[in-house]
């Protein structure tokens, strides 16, 4: 069996063309109007601040602006949450990213969640989670949705299909799980600290490690013809799953890197996109 290899670097690049057309159509319509990305960093953690560059330049690519913000390592949650309802209140603006992780002094919980739903192009806050939970309009998070995008643009079959998500985190896990209940999968939930884990993964349809451990699903525990998404990304060029054995007998996987990484940055663009669209044409 010659597994089907899930590319993300490639649909993101070939989402960006349209995305391009997408912006170009939308400036010719407005007299030169643009989507625009606020990206708020604080701190000056080095990761974080090349994420935030990665997708200013992701913005750049396609022709629509972003709007870079810089506060200090010291900010306080009320000072952080002033710019958000800044940005709110900005009709220029039409989508903001808070740069995940904050300094610990902040409540980041209390700011994601200040957000307003129509600019909410992370997918990050409760109400943009339940929205989406419920199959209502919303935003989904950005590498979830990533990895949806992924499987309908290979067109993997989901439905009635045994997905076992591995990983519960609020921006990954708890999402990937409803986005997949509502492709009419059947989901399992586990995580680090799931009993008979094995036992669980080899049930699995679909197996989408998002534990945040590197090689921590091994490739024993993984069925043939099985469809495996790998959503981690750890020093040495591995994800979370153990995926060289697999490579000959299942049916589908997403490489690490230039799987799953690409579409969380794509879909955030694209989201954006897609928020400026609405706000603008409306104007017009």
């Amino acid at each position: 069996m010659t597994a089907l290899i899930l590319d993300g670097k490639t649909l993101a690049a070939k989402t960006e063309q349209e995305l391009s057309l997408r912006v170009t159509a939308l400036k010719l319509a407005s007299n030169g109007q643009t989507p625009i990305l606020a990206t708020i960093l604080v701190g000056g953690d080095p990761s974080s601040a090349t994420y935030v560059k990665m997708k200013g330049n992701a913005c750049s690519r396609i022709g629509m602006e972003s709007l870079k913000i810089e506060l200090a390592a010291l900010t306080t949650t009320d000072e952080l949450l002033a710019k958000i309802h800044e940005l709110n209140s900005n009709p220029n603006v039409h989508g903001i990213l808070l740069q995940h992780p904050v300094p610990e002094q902040i409540d980041e919980r209390a700011c994601f969640d200040a957000i307003c739903a129509e600019k909410d192009v992370d997918g990050v806050t409760c109400l943009g989670f339940g929205r989406m939970s419920m199959g209502e309009v919303a935003y989904g998070c950005a590498t979830p949705k990533g990895i949806m995008r992924l499987l309908e643009a290979y067109n993997i079959p989901l439905s009635g299909k045994h997905a076992v998500v591995v990983g519960r985190s609020p921006i990954l896990g708890k999402p990937m799980a409803m986005m997949l209940l509502n492709a009419d999968c059947t989901v399992t939930i586990c995580h680090s600290r799931t009993q008979n884990l094995s036992a669980l993964i080899k049930q699995a349809d679909i197996v989408v490690g998002a534990v945040g451990k590197p090689e921590f699903i091994k490739a024993e525990w993984i069925k043939d013809g099985a469809v495996v998404v790998d959503a981690g990304y750890h020093p040495g060029g591995v994800g979370d799953i153990e995926l060289s054995p697999l490579i000959d007998r299942i049916a589908a996987y997403t490489p690490v890197p230039g799987g799953v990484g690409p579409m969380t940055i794509n879909t955030l663009i694209y989201q954006s996109v897609d928020s400026g669209e609405k706000k603008i044409r409306a104007s017009i």
